[in-house]
């Protein structure tokens, strides 16, 4: 295909997405995906949780509690509770995602990754809002339970995160929007989620625990940044400025790159100043995962090429997290190998 044919073809698809922005702004009707009728409500549903985002909230959870069990602080109700409460958030943030990229008009039929269920048809928009609130709700009543036992910082934390899980994608100032996702994963599903995982089996604070939240938070948000470098250019037509709308494609390479090296810093700096032992450097061994996602992101041609790398991504928060925590058990004053 020729340079002009190329351009011609980028235009026609800027142009189509700009028309489906409107017509979903305007209320217009919608062609339903392909298939719809035969796809079941539970695997809608299912769609609609993305089971595959969810080790972004398990991964600080484990990380923390491992963290409280070399402390001799771990405590196990508390940590079922944040567990639930933290994958009961991601999946309301999923939810309430799916509905008001639906309704700014950000979800289009070309979209690139996997489907979304309001956009495609396969549930209805009051049912996923429906869903969002439900949600919502039993993350509440698993918040009381942590309040009672963490007190009055958890109470913040649970608000604050709770808020930003419908402000994320919703609300008169979206955060995804004006390129505050990536700060938000950083700091909610990596400082916050791993300090007080820790807070409410110890009922402390420590500053090594901002350390790990910062490997593991800065590996999640590299999640984000392939998600939004996939879809830069049909987020930047619906007015939905992401950092990868904001850093360009370049831009977005050097962030992910620069994520996946604050991953690894974080056990090195954690045994080099934090005293942490040296079991944690098994980390380490879980960026044999990251080689895969991150040539992928340097040298992809066409943006559906990175859908590979979110799964890939996600492996390596993992297995990071996993190696992680049980680095933190195996160098315990009572670990086996302590």
């Amino acid at each position: 295909m020729t340079t002009s044919g190329q351009n011609d073809e980028n235009e026609s698809r800027l142009e189509r997405r700009r028309r489906r922005g409107r017509q979903v702004r305007e209320g217009s009707p919608r062609r339903s995906g392909g298939g719809v009728a035969s796809v079941p409500v539970w695997r809608a549903w299912l769609l609609a949780v993305r089971p595959r985002t969810l080790p972004a909230a398990v991964a600080p959870v484990v990380v923390g509690t491992a963290m409280a069990a070399a402390h001799q602080a771990a405590a196990l109700y508390p940590a079922l509770a944040a567990l639930v409460g933290a994958l009961l958030i991601q999946i309301a943030t999923n939810l309430a995602n799916d509905y008001f990229d639906h309704a700014r008009g950000t979800d289009t039929d070309e979209r690139l990754g996997p489907v979304r269920v309001t956009q495609a048809g396969l549930l209805s928009p009051e049912a996923v809002l429906r869903g969002t609130w439900i949600t919502l709700a039993l993350a509440v009543l698993v918040g009381g339970y942590l309040v009672w036992v963490g007190g009055l910082p958890i109470l913040v934390i649970g608000l604050v995160s709770l808020a930003c899980a419908v402000a994320y994608t919703g609300g008169p100032f979206p955060l995804a929007y004006h390129g505050l996702g990536d700060l938000f994963v950083f700091v909610f599903f990596g400082l916050v989620a791993v300090g007080g995982t820790y807070w409410v089996q110890a009922l402390a604070f420590r500053t090594e625990l901002l350390l790990a939240g910062a490997g593991v938070g800065a590996l999640i948000t590299a999640i984000l940044v392939v998600n939004n470098l996939r879809d830069r250019e049909g987020d930047e037509v619906a007015g939905k400025r992401t950092m990868a709308v904001i850093l360009g494609e370049s831009g977005s390479r050097i962030e992910y790159a620069g994520l996946l090296a604050v991953g690894a810093l974080a056990p090195v700096l954690g045994v080099a100043l934090a005293g942490w032992s040296a079991w944690t450097l098994l980390a380490l061994l879980g960026f044999r995962f990251a080689l895969g996602p991150l040539e992928r992101i340097m040298t992809f041609a066409h943006p559906r090429e990175l859908n590979p790398a979110l799964g890939q991504t996600a492996r390596l928060v993992t297995w990071y997290s996993g190696l992680l925590a049980l680095g933190f058990i195996l160098g315990s004053p009572v670990g086996p190998l302590a």
